[in-house]
């Protein structure tokens, strides 16, 4: 099942374990328990400490294992078999379980260390979403940060009857002690924040590791982010960079052709050389973190969502946008029910059926192309008279017999019965006209809108959200620049981004130039002052 490239891979990811490992397999009969059992079997090969044994015990099903260490179980469950996307899952499971340092940021793992409730979670996922793993990796180290908390994987297209029950219309979908925690695009940061809406008490300030003042301090993960880190590392300069989740919103592109020098690669694949090329530099990376607030003094504060407190001297806003939502009746309440944003992720759970695109863009008639392949039919709706994506994709798409285009429809209601999508109603702005058209699955593409609210009242923003900036990336406050897609600068584009995010580095350096012996100084003094009024 897995060839010698891979093994061969696999022995030389385990050769530095720690401790043995177990795959305990749940004893009885399904159809695919040999495939499983071949799977786990070729993995336990690549490494005397690692083993596979079978066994009666309470799992899920005869096709569901976990993951122990040492004799002790580390939480860490699979319910189908861990390949696709989820293969990574997996290996990182069983290095990071016996010694491989986890991802998490510090801060967050003493956070996760403290939850006292008992917290089984529930991973639904599909094995061609791309989104999912990132979910089940970051819930597998929380089972491996904290015995009261396991995290179990199930490939949904093995378990139709749970998806079934719970009418579950999108991945990654999940679930804690069997009650419904996030679903749709969900990530880790998104996961913690949920976690302290249970338990407030598990956010404390770490001051024992507050870092020092910062020169520059980057808030997003994306091209322009990690652009604006490397040039300031390459200054000499101590840079933070903070990002819900690195790549930001490339990581959900499949497709990349228009990146110059690169004749193709995928968002994954670029978020991969991203960080790799962040890593060759001195960057502290805080990764699934949001930034609550920000203070706009002399020296600038940035209050994290975990509590903790990060003083610098300039800042960089590279937080990209997010999908821009109909913000019609029935489409909130129906995301996971059959409203998605993401076709890569949940075009599977619409095998067979009738499904729209709403927007005529690059982005929705991308979406259309992808789903053609899989459902029955796709029905484009177009606000504007004239479709705006690139001709080349117009054509593909008018050459699709399952894909049909309506122009000048306004979406004005997404409709539902018994808990799952049926269709949408449109206004033809041509004849005035409401129509209705019976659909299983709606796919929101319209756009994107700058996630810039955390800044809103710190420096001057555009009527669209968008944070204004002049041709060198200096916002409305002294010492915060802003690059990329959350910024007004013409053309969403990564090429673009990278080259904003360098610009407002340079910027940044420049500012630094001329005061960053003041602000040092200035730093020393609050400090001093604060520790006399402690004294």
């Amino acid at each position: 099942m897995l060839s010698q490239d891979i093994l061969q891979a696999i022995k030389q990811y385990t050769a530095n374990m720690q401790a043995p490992l177990t795959f305990v397999l749940q004893s009885g009969e399904h159809e695919k328990r040999e495939e499983l059992k071949s799977f786990l079997t070729d993995i336990a090969g690549t490494n005397e400490r690692l083993s596979l044994v079978e066994r009666d015990t309470s799992l899920r099903s005869p096709i569901s294992f976990f993951i122990e260490v040492d004799g002790k179980d580390t939480g860490v469950q699979f319910s189908g078999i861990p390949s696709g996307h989820e293969f990574n899952s997996l290996i990182l499971a069983v290095l990071q379980s016996t010694g491989t340092p986890l991802k998490l940021d510090e801060s967050l793992q003493k956070m996760v260390g403290r939850v006292n409730e008992k917290l089984h979670f529930e991973v639904f996922i599909g094995l061609s979403c791309h989104n999912c793993p990132d979910v089940v990796q970051a819930l597998n180290q929380f089972a491996l940060l904290n015995d009261n908390i396991s995290s179990e994987m199930i490939d949904g297209a093995l378990f139709q009857d749970v998806i079934k029950e719970r009418d579950i219309q999108g991945v990654p979908s999940v679930y804690v002690n069997g009650e419904l925690f996030a679903n749709g695009k969900v990530d880790a940061a998104q996961l913690i924040e949920k976690l302290m809406e249970r338990d407030q008490s598990i956010a404390q300030a770490d001051e024992e590791n507050a870092l020092p003042l910062q020169d520059v301090t980057v808030i997003g993960g994306g091209p322009a982010g990690v652009a604006s880190a490397i040039y300031s590392a390459r200054k000499g300069l101590k840079v933070t960079l903070i990002a819900e989740r690195l790549g930001g919103q490339v990581k959900d592109t499949m497709g990349i052709e228009n990146l110059i020098s690169v004749s193709s690669t995928t968002g994954p694949e670029l978020t991969g050389n991203l960080i790799a090329h962040m890593n060759d530099y001195d960057i502290t990376v805080k990764e699934h973190l949001r930034v609550s607030e920000v203070i706009d003094e002399e020296i600038k504060t940035v209050v994290l969502s975990s509590g903790e407190r990060i003083d610098t001297k300039t800042l960089i806003v590279a937080t990209g946008a997010k999908w821009r939502e109909l913000n019609v009746p029935g489409e909130k309440e129906n995301i996971g029910n059959g409203v998605a944003y993401c076709p890569h992720c949940d075009g599977p759970f619409f095998k067979g059926k009738d499904v729209a695109v709403i927007g005529g863009g690059n982005s929705g008639i991308e979406a259309a192309l992808d789903l053609a392949g899989i459902v029955k039919s796709v029905t484009v709706l177009e606000f504007g008279d004239t479709l705006r994506a690139d001709q080349v994709l117009i054509n593909q798409a008018e050459k699709r017999d399952n894909i049909s285009i309506i122009k000048s429809a306004a979406t004005q209601e997404v409709t539902a019965a018994d808990g799952k999508v049926n269709g949408l109603k449109y206004l033809d702005r041509t004849s005035d006209e409401v129509k209705n058209v019976a659909l299983d699955g709606i796919f929101v593409q319209i756009g994107l809108v700058p996630n810039s609210a955390f800044v809103k009242d710190v420096i001057e923003t555009s009527q669209y959200g968008e944070i204004i900036i002049d041709e060198k990336c200096h916002t409305s406050s002294k010492g915060i620049y802003a690059a990329g897609d959350v910024s007004t600068v013409p053309y969403k584009q990564i090429v673009i981004a990278m080259g904003e995010g360098s610009k407002a580095s340079l910027s940044a350096f420049e500012y630094l130039l001329a005061n960053s012996e003041r602000l040092e100084a200035l730093y020393a003094e609050q400090n001093a002052s604060e520790e006399s009024v402690a004294a």
